[in-house]
């Protein structure tokens, strides 16, 4: 590695969890028993059950939320405690953005825990589970612009651009499958379509009634180290966040009803020939930077940080 590279940490969101994430860390490092034991404080519920045993609770939206981004914050505590890991960049995909947030000290980790755990219950509760859906389109040449004309026919939005071969359309079901007709029949497309195991169609318009009880949230927040978010990136603009709290909140909100801008997010990453780690339950963000033709390194489970050459 070069010693003037700087380091990027990025974190993966909904879809990234699994039952017992983080357990590892959990049982071989003190630092990360405090993390769950202050972010079980904040929530109002043991997240150790709901990680690591708690299947049920687990696949809900409102306790996904809270639980993916303390296994996050923990293994983090766990890399920066015992391996020295100073990173000057950070980044997330979707709920990523908020462990993003907690990791370069702009959000307390009782805060971020209280926010997403609201978000993800203001999420499923906007559209009833089983009315929305998000299908994945992959195209080894997608043309996104076109993806989002297509979308615009059926009332549906694209929900998340991830790669440069993958993106998303998120709606109501028979919106989303009419859609995805129209965009596997268009000549010389031959486009694929995967559906994604989500409880409601998010990043589209019908999270439109996320956005004012979650402003009042986040404008609630007593201490935000708004400055600080100059390090991290935004998925609602694909750049770094300007430092202003206005702009913070407004980007975040906006969030829920708008494409997170992933590929854009890598971008920024890349010109600034950063060193990429991914921290997480699971490595879905290694792929959607090998589009791009970057490798990056991933921290799934304490026997992978023995591979970090720190």
């Amino acid at each position: 590695m070069d010693s003037h590279q700087p380091l990027a940490i990025v974190f993966p969101g909904q879809g990234a969890q699994k039952l017992g994430m983080a357990r590892d860390f959990w049982e071989h490092f003190l630092e990360c028993r405090a993390v769950f034991d202050e972010a079980s404080q904040a929530a109002g519920y043991d997240l150790t059950e709901v990680c690591f045993e708690d299947g049920a609770r687990l696949a809900l939206t409102e306790f996904q939320q809270p639980a993916i981004l303390t296994a996050e914050i923990a293994m983090l505590t766990a890399l920066r405690a015992h391996r020295g890991l100073v990173a000057e960049y950070f980044g997330g995909h979707s709920l990523g953005e908020y462990t993003a947030l907690v990791a370069a000290g702009v959000f307390t980790l009782a805060d971020a825990v209280r926010i997403v755990a609201l978000r993800g219950r203001l999420m499923q509760e906007a559209v009833p589970a089983g009315n929305g859906a998000m299908t994945a389109i992959i195209h080894a040449d997608l043309d996104v612009d076109w993806l989002r004309e297509i979308a615009a026919e059926f009332a549906v939005d694209v929900g998340n651009y991830n790669a440069l071969d993958q993106a998303s359309l998120s709606g109501l079901a028979e919106d989303v499958a009419a859609a995805v007709a129209a965009v596997k029949a268009a000549p010389g497309k031959r486009a694929r379509s995967i559906t994604l195991r989500v409880s409601a169609p998010f990043h589209s318009r019908h999270m439109k009634s996320v956005e004012a009880p979650l402003a009042e949230a986040l404008r609630a927040i007593e201490h935000v180290g708004a400055a600080k978010a100059v390090h991290v990136l935004s998925n609602r603009t694909g750049a770094f966040h300007t430092g202003s709290r206005a702009d913070l909140e407004r980007c975040l909100v906006e969030q829920a009803t708008s494409t997170v801008e992933w590929v854009s997010c890598m971008r920024e990453l890349v010109d600034r020939n950063c060193r990429i780690l991914e921290v997480g339950p699971g490595r879905p963000l290694r792929g959607f930077f090998s589009s791009l033709g970057v490798e990056i390194e991933s921290v799934t489970s304490v026997a992978t940080t023995t591979e970090l050459n720190l």
